[in-house]
């Protein structure tokens, strides 16, 4: 059993939050701490100044609110989380964030080089590469109820 687990969750994907936390429920120690995790981009209009964009301030907020949602619906009650959002590069908030918390283990929900997040393959490496901690990888499941695992040979 796991004293401490970091997992790392798009709040924009509510079966991949529900998948995370079983697995993490199952691993961890019944005094045992948990941390959910989600980071976002924080986007500046660019080349594009009339497009107005949700500042820093309110893309947390919304992040932090879909986090807490996730963990509210389904975590049990007698358990709890800690939650953390933060901006910047995925793979290395969340290597950092894990040395910072001293956790055991991260859970990561791998999607491939598919999803809308397309740069998860390459942020599942990083954290499984640089991270001071074991690394759980969950295959994505896809719509049919089936894990996704990306074929021999293919990249993404």
């Amino acid at each position: 059993m796991y004293r401490k687990l970091l997992i790392a969750i798009d709040p924009e994907d509510d079966g991949e939050g529900k998948r995370a936390l079983e697995a993490a429920l199952a691993l961890l120690d019944e005094t045992g701490e948990l941390h959910l995790a989600s980071v976002y981009q924080p986007v500046s209009g660019g080349f594009f100044p009339h497009v107005t964009e949700e500042a820093p301030e309110e893309k947390e907020t919304r992040v932090r609110e879909k986090l807490d949602l996730l963990a509210r619906k389904y975590l049990p009650l007698n358990r709890s989380a800690s939650l953390h959002v933060v901006a910047g590069a995925a793979g290395e908030k969340l290597v950092a964030l894990a040395a910072q918390l001293c956790v055991d283990l991260v859970i990561l929900v791998s999607r491939g080089s598919s999803g809308y997040w397309p740069l998860r393959k390459a942020t599942v490496e990083y954290v499984t590469v640089n991270a001071n901690c074991a690394v759980l990888v969950l295959p994505e499941i896809n719509r049919n109820g089936k894990e996704e695992v990306d074929e021999p040979g293919q990249t993404g």
